[in-house]
């Protein structure tokens, strides 16, 4: 699944791919591509999508591309935002948020249309120059999950990255778990409740927890960030894991705790068609004082984890892990780009030594994030990155996906 990392228009790293048939009209060449960045969100990823913002506005090519950056506040407003990475940095261990200071924005409001408005002070509609692409920034859920692609196919906007149900699949991670399963790759043991279940029956869940054995894991079923997430050591525990993460989402996942390295990959879609290109996977090593990489580890803490990249892994392990993450990408319909996890235990039985955690379809993407550095190892920068991801997006036909 390790592909170069050129691109089917006889180019470099940042060459942009031909548009195939039935693609989205391509911008005219005497004016940049201006690409709608949406970030923030009403999910508790809220600031990591600004923070992904902030990061795209000063590193996106400017001589290509036009950013237009749009907030959606927690309170769902759109709102037209200055074009700024300073107000959407980390500051003294301070996450940034939306501000809802700017005019309101409408998307289109018709199928091909490329013209988005705003809501001046005074009240009255005007039109922004057209859109040609739209840069989802969302983690997590009203946003990661394909509910923006679902909205933006329904006007047939182009659009970065997977589409509403590889979103959902890999939003929700029971059913992703279902899917890879069905797809023949190795997951871990697990058990998932629905609504209400803990409360209807909380023996009969207690047992199904301890045929998994302790320690165990409980998550929400559709939240990212490690929000709601609980290392679970003996029974007694798992009545507040599992309230906890109901915070986030009704449905949950109580999984087995499975020894190993946590090693990652980085998966971007060819431009030709082909099998997707994978980089060489990194290592994830959390730092003393956290049972596992939390939100906290990965956000606020600098020492919270050691990021290792290449991770250092034994003869054909990297190959392995390149397969099995381009195949997971593919398990789901995956588009543009994804980071798939995986624990790997080199004591485990033959066929068990890797085992796919999870895949993310809007993985961290700041330039400290796992997923552009591993690009960078293999030889493609944060800007160029951006690049084609966009041209990506241009290429792709919009509608059914």
């Amino acid at each position: 699944m390790n592909q170069p990392l050129e691109s089917n228009s006889g180019g470099g790293p940042g060459a942009s791919p031909q548009p195939g048939p039935g693609a989205s009209p391509q911008p005219s060449q005497s004016r940049r591509i201006r690409v709608a960045l949406l970030f923030g969100g009403r999910s508790g990823e809220h600031s990591v999508s600004c923070v992904t913002a902030g990061s795209l506005l000063q590193a996106i090519d400017r001589d290509r591309f036009e950013p237009v950056p749009v907030g959606i506040g927690l309170d769902g407003l759109w709102t037209l935002q200055p074009d700024d990475p300073t107000p959407l940095r980390a500051q003294d261990g301070r996450l940034p948020q939306v501000e809802a200071a700017g005019p309101e924005v409408l998307p289109p409001d018709r199928a091909g249309s490329r013209q988005w408005r705003i809501i001046n002070n005074t009240g009255q509609v005007e039109t922004l120059e057209p859109i040609d692409v739209t840069f989802p920034l969302f983690h997590g859920p009203y946003g990661e999950d394909g509910t923006i692609q679902g909205l933006l196919d329904l006007t047939d906007q182009p659009y970065v990255g997977s589409g509403v149900l590889a979103s959902a699949i890999g939003m929700d991670k029971r059913y992703m778990k279902c899917v890879l399963e069905a797809a023949g790759l190795p997951v871990g043991p697990y058990e998932a409740l629905d609504p209400g279940q803990w409360q209807r029956q909380p023996e009969a869940v207690a047992a199904r927890a301890a045929r998994l054995g302790y320690p165990l894991f409980v998550k929400p079923c559709r939240a990212g960030s490690s929000l709601g997430i609980s290392r679970v050591d003996q029974p007694s525990g798992l009545a507040a894991a599992i309230e906890l993460a109901q915070r986030h989402d009704r449905r949950v996942l109580i999984e087995a705790m499975i020894q190993g390295r946590e090693i990652e990959c980085a998966v971007l879609e060819s431009p030709d068609g082909g099998p997707p290109r994978v980089a060489p996977p990194s290592e994830i090593v959390v730092g003393s004082g956290y049972q596992f990489y939390d939100f906290e580890s990965k956000y606020l803490d600098a020492s919270g984890a050691d990021l290792r990249c290449p991770a250092d892994l034994p003869p054909g392990v990297t190959e392995r892990l390149q397969d099995l993450a381009g195949r997971t990408f593919q398990a789901i319909g995956g588009e543009g780009l994804s980071r798939v996890d995986f624990f790997y235990d080199e004591l485990a039985a033959p066929g068990r030594q890797v085992i796919v955690n999870e895949i993310n379809t809007m993985p961290g993407f700041t330039p400290i994030s796992q997923y552009p550095r591993m690009w960078q190892v293999a030889g493609l920068d944060y800007t160029a990155l951006v690049s084609q991801l966009i041209d990506l997006a241009l290429a792709r036909p919009t509608g059914l996906r």
